[in-house]
């Protein structure tokens, strides 16, 4: 099996809400563009069909104004516990899992680039693992938003 460690970036988060509470936040575009991208970034939905081939199109807003357009395919999609995507320019697989722990979820995310040289521009020159650990804290932040209501 191929070692794959040297292009791959990884978090793990224990979230306090139920699997099925976390799956809708990921999955429903009303949800994901209050949350999604690095501290300061807003999102514009225009596609997220959740299924095995459908398309996800995005525009993320910098806080400098810069837009940032996003294309990626779902490859894989199992209802509450897995979502894979393929995300283009620049290349990388994300998969995401959910795992129960009594009333909470444990979220793994891995984003696996095509070559170690990739995920060093990624991740070296555009801070992908700061992006990735700020993303995890504004879904964290945006949960507590929507569970106290």
């Amino acid at each position: 099996m191929e070692k794959t460690e040297n292009r791959e970036l990884r978090i793990s988060h224990i979230f306090k809400a139920p699997v099925d509470l976390m799956w809708k936040l990921w999955t429903n575009p009303e949800h994901i563009a209050n949350w999604w991208g690095p501290n300061g970034f807003t999102n514009t939905i225009h596609k997220m069909d959740v299924q095995e081939g459908g398309e996800w199109k995005l525009t993320m807003h910098g806080p400098d104004g810069t837009n940032f357009p996003n294309r990626s395919i779902f490859k894989e999609i199992i209802p509450l516990k897995k979502i894979v995507f393929e995300h283009f320019n620049p290349h990388f697989i994300t998969t995401i899992l959910f795992e129960t722990e009594n009333l909470q979820t444990r979220l793994h995310w891995t984003m696996l680039f095509d070559k170690e040289e990739m995920y060093d521009i990624i991740v070296k020159a555009h801070k992908a693992d700061e992006g990735q650990r700020q993303n995890i804290e504004r879904l964290e932040k945006y949960l507590s938003e929507i569970v106290g209501e």
